[in-house]
């Protein structure tokens, strides 16, 4: 079994790059909540949709996020009375949204509803929110402390970022289905997705003892760096990672998961930094990480998961 850490569009694409390439019973795949956020009443979690949008392949490929076909009707009306329309909310995707809140309203976990939605959309890999309990990302930036979708949404990125801060992660803890995969004897290899560091797999991180548990497992940790030549593919990392003081470049993801990982998946346009990255500790794989819709998705999958077997079990 597979284990892969997931946020966002990079991740819902790798997570779908595994689907391909393992049996259904296989994967299982953890989800950052740091995004989830209660909007119009409803509770949105745009990862655990983007990741489940994409193995269900109803997601629409242009954007990475959302699904294909789309309308935008109660969009329209909202905005015609006044309401709040900076974050959209597609016609059928809304769908999702409101019977996730009715059912989180009448006692069911996060976990509990994510698994059955997934199930419904004809999903046959597990889907898991990193934890029931919430974890919000907020952003000190030169502009204030703004909440995640504040920040990225509604200001679309724009401001300067300081540092962040995963409220309620101190205390919350790992969802059952992220604590049964980590105790799974089957588990073979744990999978970071090229998910941005700060914002998708920090939240889940941020959680006691999180990283010991991974390490714990004695299984591989291998990650896909989200860098490639010196720009993210998908959102704000490149930029973040310039203004918290980093070079944006695939030596500096190495560094900040050096003494967790024990290896790093790099493009081939970064292959100049492969000894000072090893030098870190880490072994590095050399790839074409750049994925889209087709091969290219499930060739990068199948050679992660082909580094992660090279490196093997060890003692925890």
């Amino acid at each position: 079994m597979i284990l892969a850490l997931a946020g966002g569009v990079g991740g819902a694409r790798l997570a779908r790059g595994l689907a391909d390439a393992l049996p259904a019973a296989q994967l299982t795949v953890v989800v950052n909540t740091g995004d989830d956020f209660d909007h119009l009443g409803l509770r949105i979690c745009p990862d655990i949709d983007t990741v489940s949008y994409t193995l269900a392949d109803l997601h629409n490929r242009a954007l990475g996020w959302g699904l294909a076909g789309e309308t935008w009707e109660f969009m329209g009306a909202l905005a015609r009375l006044g309401g709040e329309d900076w974050f959209r909310l597609g016609d059928r995707d809304l769908a999702t949204h409101v019977e996730r809140t009715r059912r989180l309203a009448l006692g069911e976990s996060l976990s509990a509803v994510t698994a059955d939605v997934a199930k419904r959309l004809g999903i046959v890999q597990q889907i898991a929110p990193m934890s029931d309990d919430p974890v919000r990302t907020f952003v000190d930036t030169d502009a204030g402390t703004l909440a995640f979708q504040d920040y990225f949404v509604r200001r679309r990125a724009a401001p300067a970022v300081r540092g962040f801060e995963y409220r309620g992660a101190d205390s919350a803890c790992p969802s059952p289905p992220f604590v049964q995969a980590l105790a799974d004897p089957s588990l073979e290899a744990i999978v970071f997705c090229p998910s941005n560091p700060w914002l998708s797999i920090a939240p889940l991180l941020a959680m006691p003892r999180m990283a010991a548990q991974l390490r714990a497992s004695g299984r591989p940790l291998v990650a896909v760096s989200p860098i490639i030549g010196g720009r993210a593919v998908k959102g704000p990392a490149a930029k973040i990672m310039q203004e918290l003081g980093l070079a944006s470049d695939t030596l500096a993801i190495g560094r900040h998961y050096a003494g967790l990982l024990d290896g790093l998946v790099i493009d081939s346009a970064d292959a100049d930094q492969r000894a000072a990255i090893e030098r870190l500790g880490l072994r590095v794989l050399v790839s074409d990480t750049l994925m889209d819709e087709g091969p290219r998705r499930l060739a990068l999958a199948r050679a992660t998961l082909e580094f992660a077997r090279t490196i093997g079990p060890r003692s925890s």
